[in-house]
């Protein structure tokens, strides 16, 4: 789908400069002359809609109704891969009754916008929070693979509006979503793709574009790894981060220093990348290469991303008690629409390449993990005292790697719960830049 174009407005420096500007003239928020002077030179972000080509639907339709589909062995069900059966039965909805426009319109709904940041047009949810009842906390959320801004639709108005959801108004959020580089409807890199390291850095520009000085961090999958670095390399301006998992664990030490569940979890990550890995390898290697087939074929895609969702979710192997087909379909189709699935496997290889030091640095700023019940590699506590500052480790029985679309009202409580804590020490952030979107 064609890209918009969207004009440069300051680039990194002037995104730095946000930063600088909303912890430095925090106290003058209300100087009209001092804020007209920042708002100047900071990167404007622009609303943002998708509007779909009618031309692209019929295509995407015509190529699933020409869908030449492999063979299985009978009774193969799951056990190879994407079900047969199952995944006709979903190309045939797609094709025939599964209605785009009006998910698009849905999303439509979130206020939307792009922006440009080191060089990149960046595509953001930023929902402020509904009448709150005390200091407002600004949190950025960040999303994984195989999704997008997707992954937070259902939990946002949970985040930013509680008093609404039968929670304390005292919890709100301003809720920031944006799309990593590569994903959704953000740029994707000419050159190199981003690591999470480089990620981190757009979201804190991104965050003081906004105008927050100070804020709270929280993601899972990919987005496990952006909040981390957002801890470790930006300590100054996060004041926790919360997680779901801890990733898939690097040690290069002594493994007799470990605790025994700690070694126990080392060998049970490696037996799982042994059974359930090959699409990472794929997209640490050569991400290219499959990028050909799921580019051209929407069946194909539908494959590549439909096994995930049901191997990764607590749906005790029926995918549909997890996703509808509306909302599956609803993340398959912003993949093939934007022409994002290669760009977002090759973060995987952008990732592989981060040092081994980098993996072995702990986060001091406070830490607090979600492992939910039916998510996969979930480490022990131990590994996470190791870690990072862990201040808080619960196991919600319920819900799995997609947790915050699987079970958005449990995650909305988990992170409120956490970062109640925290919120008087982010109260600082220059609203008038914020109100800006």
């Amino acid at each position: 789908m064609p890209r918009r174009a969207w004009r440069r407005i300051g680039g990194r420096a002037a995104s730095r400069l946000a930063a600088t500007a909303a912890a430095e003239l925090g106290p003058w928020c209300g100087a009209a002359g001092k804020m007209d002077l920042i708002l100047d030179v900071l990167p404007r972000p622009e609303p943002f809609i998708s509007q779909t080509a009618p031309g692209a639907l019929e295509d995407l339709r015509a190529r699933l109704r020409a869908t030449r589909w492999p063979d299985a062995p009978a009774d193969a069900g799951w056990s190879l891969g994407t079900d047969l059966d199952y995944l006709r039965e979903l190309v045939a909805y797609w094709a025939d009754g599964f209605d785009w426009p009006a998910q698009e319109a849905a999303l439509a709904r979130l206020p939307r916008f792009r922006v440009r940041i080191g060089g990149l047009g960046i595509h953001f949810v930023h929902v402020r929070a509904t009448a709150p009842a005390g200091p407002v906390l600004a949190l950025v959320l960040s999303h994984g693979w195989p999704d997008s801004f997707w992954r937070y639709a259902k939990v946002i108005p949970l985040l930013a509006d509680p008093g609404a959801h039968g929670a304390d108004p005292a919890d709100a959020f301003d809720v920031v979503v944006p799309d990593m580089p590569g994903f959704g409807y953000s740029d994707h890199p000419a050159g190199p793709s981003l690591d999470s390291i480089a990620v981190a850095s757009l979201w804190a520009e991104l965050m003081g574009v906004l105008g927050y000085a100070r804020f709270g961090a929280a993601g899972g999958d990919m987005g496990s790894h952006v909040s981390r670095y957002l801890g470790l390399d930006h300590p100054d301006r996060v004041v926790a981060v919360h997680r779901t998992d801890a990733g898939i664990p690097v040690f290069t030490g002594d493994p007799a220093d470990l605790a025994p569940e700690e070694r126990a979890w080392l060998e049970g990550a490696a037996a799982w990348g042994a059974t359930e890995g090959a699409y990472a390898a794929m997209h640490r290697t050569k991400p290219q290469t499959a990028a050909f087939g799921l580019t051209d074929s929407p069946a194909g895609l539908a494959a590549w991303i439909v096994e995930k969702l049901r191997a990764w979710s607590d749906c005790d192997g029926d995918v549909e008690r997890r996703f509808t087909k509306d909302e599956i379909l609803t993340n398959v189709t912003l993949y093939w629409l934007t022409g994002t699935i290669s760009s977002s496997m090759r973060m995987y290889r952008a990732n592989a390449a981060i040092p081994p030091a980098q993996h072995a640095r702990r986060v001091e700023v406070p830490s607090g993990f979600s492992l939910f019940r039916g998510d996969i590699v979930r480490p022990p506590r131990a590994w996470l005292e190791r870690t990072t500052n862990a201040v808080r480790v619960t196991e919600p029985a319920r819900g799995g790697h997609f947790a915050p679309f699987e079970e958005p009202e449990l995650y909305a409580e988990e992170l409120r719960a956490f970062f109640r804590p925290y919120r008087t020490a982010a109260t600082g952030h220059s609203a008038p830049v914020s109100q800006r979107c």
